[in-house]
């Protein structure tokens, strides 16, 4: 009887012990990771209009969320989100954020695409990487520009994008491109993927690409296949998927972040463009942190790798 009697406390204990490390391994903190949002992913609750009254909420919360930095989409004259860089700057440090980046873009006209003179845009540029140094910015990405309808345009749009890069780094500011899925389409009348030309005929010194993965897979390409066609372009990357990080099963998100060696990737973006409607879209900006934050394929941080 007595040697039952120890055997039920040995077990006893023993299932203590067990539900006392499995609760302690619930508490322990999520690790932190350096990632970054894309503040066009939270536009209908946060924008120029309201920042004022919502920047300090939204940005205490995404570093509660555990994102350590943002990307911009709301340059404008100078400002971003109506204040100035240097406000900006600081209202993002004060929440313990970077200004890591920004989305700001400015297409050449039609006479300026046609006569590969671009001095009018460059001027523009000029006045736009100032503002984009005092926010301290580390990357200027275009989001999106014109698809060439010529292999003429094709050339003069790599010229241009190489002339922001040059003035970019210049200033001590990387310049790349963000892709979609149009950019994977041949220029008409040729057998030359506009992606790969683009690629192929900007220098790597002064122009990186911030493939959008779940465009790249929308286009029914692979993009660990084109990390390994242009190794190291891809300095940051747009990390998505249909609605919130890991939703649907769609993207291999372990194959793209263990070839970042290949890639070149130091730093990484996450974009929502929406949710399934189910949830709201700071709870889809949270989801998308934790799915990161839990997945042991992506490291804290890649910038000294």
């Amino acid at each position: 009887m007595k040697k039952l009697f120890i055997l039920l406390l040995v077990l006893f204990c023993g299932m203590q012990a067990s539900a006392q490390v499995k609760k302690a391994k619930a508490k322990e903190p999520l690790p932190q990771k350096e990632m970054a949002l894309q503040l066009y992913s939270i536009r209908t609750i946060f924008n120029a209009g309201n920042y004022a009254e919502t920047h300090e909420k939204i940005f205490k919360q995404l570093k509660q969320f555990g994102y350590t930095g943002v990307e911009a989409a709301s340059y404008k004259d100078g400002k971003f989100y109506g204040v100035t860089p240097e406000q900006y700057k600081a209202d993002l440090a004060a929440a313990g954020l970077e200004s890591m980046s920004s989305h700001t873009s400015h297409r050449l006209s039609a006479e300026e695409l046609s006569s590969g003179k671009f001095e009018k845009s460059m001027q523009w540029w000029k006045e736009a990487v100032k503002a984009h140094k005092a926010a301290g910015l580390k990357y200027i990405v275009t989001p999106s520009d014109h698809f060439p309808k010529s292999m003429a345009e094709a050339k003069v749009l790599c010229e241009y994008h190489n002339a922001i890069g040059k003035l970019c780094k210049e200033n001590g500011i990387k310049y790349g491109y963000h892709s979609h899925s149009f950019e994977y389409q041949k220029i008409e009348g040729t057998d030359q993927i506009w992606y790969d030309y683009f690629i192929q005929n900007t220098n790597p010194d002064y122009v990186f690409f911030q493939m959008d993965v779940y465009w790249c897979v929308m286009a029914q390409m692979s993009p660990v296949e084109y990390y390994k066609k242009y190794p190291g372009r891809f300095t940051c990357l747009h990390i998505k998927d249909k609605y919130e990080l890991g939703q649907s099963g769609m993207l291999g998100f372990d194959a793209i972040f263990k070839a970042y060696k290949i890639s070149g990737m130091k730093d990484f973006v996450v974009e929502l463009e929406r949710t399934d409607g189910s949830i709201d879209i700071m709870e889809g900006v949270k989801r998308s942190a934790t799915y990161l934050r839990k997945s042991k394929f992506v490291k804290p941080s890649y910038r000294n790798l």
